[in-house]
């Protein structure tokens, strides 16, 4: 049941959609790269598409009827978009679910550091990398900085056109015979990921190395114990280090303990690029799983009017378990729908688990494309392949479906005449052979509520990578794929 490609069958008006799309996705991931960014961005969106705060609507006690649409958030890194269905939300909802964090390098709370006169921040991996692929790339840094004060810093250095960039180094090749010697995990380990900010050191005027020291009397910090700013306390000893936090106090206004309170990872800097003479795949950081979350924030906002209320869940923590308290694991979801169903006039504890367990999803993450690079590692009959449409997997896991949801029978089922009545491109597939490796999506997670959950989601080349490679039909494909679920599951 080999599948046809998408674009064969495209008209000269669809390819015209499909590029459109294209082109307002990159722009979308280019310019949100982190959970926060999305977060924030998928809001503005949504309020310009008439939906409303959550918060204000339960401090109010505003009734919410059909048509009404509103949004949540948790800790600013995910977000929940709802449209009142006219059906009541107890026979169910349609939803659709995807996650924002992608894999990276996260700052650590004491990261900064001089030696043999560079400044570095010391670094911890987020999610499944392969760390040799990190070296040498031009990085940015994005995330924010909690203050003692209350107050929040945005920091976001490397993307603009006149931004210092950042790296990881790496070993010279004359020198490296017994570095690869070593296995692929091994080559780059993660305590060498650690990111070269500088090399200039902090000069005082008027003073030599011997005297560089700045006297007590020197300009005053509230914060200080000894009246001095933090680049000034180590200016004699570690002068780079010194250099740097002096210009991050003149840009941002943050110290070095401030580092104790801030968020900050580390990305590939730049903006996501077509790819291909034809420009018919995308190029970008982070497209698992930004790539399946915004064809489904997409999908919501161009819902009208559904039956059945239409969701969208957009969650942080995916690459690391979906735990903590913006994962998918989390009571953000469950809460923020029985506030609703209260406001709705459906609430209590019986009429949230029927809607729940009376729901449908599509847990919206992407596929491993096969590349024919490595095709060993794929079983040619039940793999996903780039620009054939929507992929679904009935279940994922590893070898013996470790960890997997695996959806009925009966839904695939469902869900496959939703996207044949919609026209939709789409292939199934698993992720590459039995005894291969495997992995897992949010999908089991809500499938506790005893609700119908299947994966589905873009093939992506080069999982993973600081660079990954998506086929604008499959984009296309998905976003049709989604809106078509939201209105007619």
């Amino acid at each position: 049941m080999e599948r046809k490609n998408a674009w064969k069958d495209y008209t000269d008006s669809e390819v015209e959609e499909l590029m459109a799309l294209g082109d307002s996705y990159i722009d979308f991931i280019s310019n949100n790269k982190t959970e926060r960014e999305f977060t924030s961005a998928s809001i503005e969106l949504a309020e310009k598409a008439g939906y409303k705060p959550l918060e204000e609507a339960v401090k109010n006690g505003t009734k919410l009827v059909p048509g009404d649409k509103v949004w949540a958030h948790t800790h600013g890194k995910t977000v929940l978009l709802v449209n009142i269905g006219t059906e009541p939300m107890v026979d169910g909802m349609n939803i659709l679910g995807a996650h924002i964090d992608s894999p990276r390098l996260d700052i650590k709370q004491n990261p900064l550091y001089e030696n043999t006169d560079l400044a570095y921040l010391d670094t911890h991996y987020y999610g499944g990398i392969k760390k040799y692929q990190w070296v040498t790339l031009p990085l940015a840094i994005h995330g924010v900085v909690a203050k003692t004060d209350g107050t929040v810093v945005k920091v976001n250095v490397g993307e603009g056109p006149a931004d210092p960039v950042f790296c990881v180094t790496d070993l010279l090749p004359h020198l490296g015979a017994t570095q690869m010697q070593k296995k692929a995990t091994e080559v780059i380990e993660g305590e060498a990921l650690d990111v070269l900010i500088g090399g200039r050191p902090l000069k005082i005027e008027g003073k030599g190395d011997e005297e560089a020291e700045p006297d007590a009397d020197d300009a005053e910090d509230e914060n200080s114990d000894d009246g001095k700013l933090a680049w000034e306390k180590c200016v004699k000893k570690e002068p780079v280090k010194a250099m740097a936090l002096k210009l991050l106090a003149e840009k941002y206004g943050i110290d070095e303990e401030d580092f104790l309170s801030a968020e900050l990872e580390v990305m590939p800097a730049g903006r996501a690029r077509d790819l291909g003479f034809d420009r018919s795949m995308v190029m970008g950081y982070g497209q698992d799983d930004k790539v399946c979350a915004y064809t489904s924030l997409v999908a919501q906002l161009a819902v009208e009017n559904p039956a059945r209320t239409a969701v969208t869940i957009l969650v942080d923590k995916e690459e690391i378990g979906s735990v903590g308290a913006t994962g998918m694991q989390s009571r953000f979801f469950e809460n923020s729908i029985a506030e609703i169903m209260e406001l709705v006039g459906e609430g209590g504890m019986l009429n949230l688990r029927r809607a729940l367990k009376n729901s449908k999803m599509l847990s919206s993450d992407v596929s491993a494309g096969l590349d024919p690079s490595y095709a060993g590692v794929f079983e040619g009959k039940n793999a996903a392949y780039l620009g054939r449409g929507l992929v679904f997997n009935k279940y994922t896991g590893a070898r013996g479906k470790s960890g997997s949801n695996d959806a009925s029978a009966e839904y695939v089922a469902q869900v496959r005449k939703v996207m044949d009545d919609a026209g939709v491109a789409f292939q199934t597939a698993e992720l590459g052979k039995v005894d291969g490796g495997g992995g897992g999506t949010i999908a089991y997670i809500p499938a506790r509520y005893d609700m119908d959950v299947i994966d589905s989601g873009v093939s992506v080349l080069s999982m993973h990578a600081p660079w990954e490679v998506t086929s604008k039909a499959d984009i296309y494909e998905a976003r049709k794929g989604y809106e078509a679920f939201l209105l007619n599951a």
